[in-house]
């Protein structure tokens, strides 16, 4: 590979490195089998440095979008294998990117005596512990392993962007008053993911996820159920108003564990959850200071006036979350930022978690 490195890539190499490899003794004392050894730092470093180079060409005028999967082609579940590998240089990424950008489709990276790392092909199905570059947009890498038994979901383990770099903190699913939807949107296998009914939690995950993907911005109230006075916090007329309520979500998460796991029922939700996210938005008032924090390392708390987070939709979040404490808010912006907002008894505030590193 010919070109300047990539100084964000050999920064983040070892704590990457250190997060698989303490997964992976992880996995194997709980007797799991993994598909192959974690990742060394220099390997990590080259397949980052790769799709980085690769995020900034063009191939005839198109923006590449790739997703690099480090894992042999025997231990993949039908996989699509090239007569001759590629090499793992940006210009080959780039000429291969427009046949594999569609979602699930990932280029497999695995490295042998003769070529040393090597593009061998693509895969759609990969084990939990594989580790994961997608080329988001130029210059913008996500560093992810797929979550596990759950169909489609994965775990943010660190973002580039240029020469920033942004590693989750796992940890910060066990800090007190720690949402369900962020303990969900961590995803990490440790004690705090293990409370009762998480899994109904993954629709507003999916929701947060289509909210920011839609790109206009957006407010969502998750109010507690069999209490109406939330409704006391609520400007009337209501806009748009829907009646009777929309209830396909709720019955779609009723269904039993074998049917959350069919292709029918994953497809079946995600056009309830663009349904729902496509109508989120609007807002009023104002509450004096909220508490704002990052899941990722080194992030410090800080306390703001809501008005330091956006424009109306964070502070009428704020204001609703500060009058209705059992309630979430999540907050999309237009320029990709996303906020979850839910009262601390902690801290006695209003806390504004933002995660919109954990849905790239």
């Amino acid at each position: 590979m010919t070109g300047p490195a990539y100084p964000a890539a050999r920064v983040v190499a070892p704590t990457v490195h250190a997060h698989f490899a303490r997964h992976a003794d992880e996995a194997h004392r709980r007797g799991r089998i993994a598909a192959g050894p974690p990742p060394d730092a220099d390997t990590i470093e080259a397949i980052i440095d790769a799709a980085f180079w690769a995020s900034l060409r063009r191939e005839e005028s198109y923006v590449p979008k790739i997703s690099l999967a480090f894992m042999p082609p025997d231990a993949a579940r039908h996989p699509l294998v090239f007569e001759r590998p590629l090499p793992l240089a940006p210009g080959a990424l780039v000429k291969v990117a427009p046949a594999v950008e569609r979602a699930g489709i990932h280029l497999g990276v695995w490295r042998d005596d003769a070529q040393g790392l090597s593009v061998w092909g693509t895969i759609r199905d990969i084990p939990s512990m594989c580790l994961v570059v997608e080329v988001a947009a130029p210059g913008l890498l996500v560093l992810k392993h797929h979550r596990g038994e759950e169909s489609g979901k994965f775990v943010n383990v660190a973002v580039l962007e240029g020469d920033q770099i942004k590693v989750v903190d796992e940890r910060a699913s066990s800090l007190p008053d720690c949402p369900p939807l962020l303990t969900s949107l961590l995803g990490f296998d440790s004690p705090a993911t293990w409370v009762p009914g998480i899994d109904s939690i993954s629709v507003l995950v999916q929701l947060a996820v289509s909210m920011r993907a839609h790109g206009r911005g957006g407010l969502l109230l998750v109010v507690p159920a069999g209490n109406d006075g939330w409704q006391d916090s609520i400007i009337r007329p209501i806009p748009y108003a829907v009646v009777p309520p929309f209830t396909e979500l709720a019955q779609l998460n009723r269904d039993s564990a074998d049917a959350k796991h069919t292709r029918i029922w994953q497809e079946a939700v995600n056009r309830a959850v663009d349904a729902v996210a496509g109508l989120t938005g609007k807002g009023a008032p104002q509450v004096e200071q909220v508490t704002v924090t990052e899941p990722i390392e080194g992030n410090v708390a800080v306390i703001v006036h809501p008005t330091a987070l956006g424009g109306t939709r964070h502070l009428s979040a704020a204001q609703f979350v500060h009058d209705q404490g059992e309630a979430v808010a999540l907050v999309a912006s237009q320029d990709g930022r996303f906020t979850v907002f839910a009262w601390s008894p902690c801290e006695g505030t209003v806390h504004a978690h933002r995660v919109e590193t954990l849905l790239l």
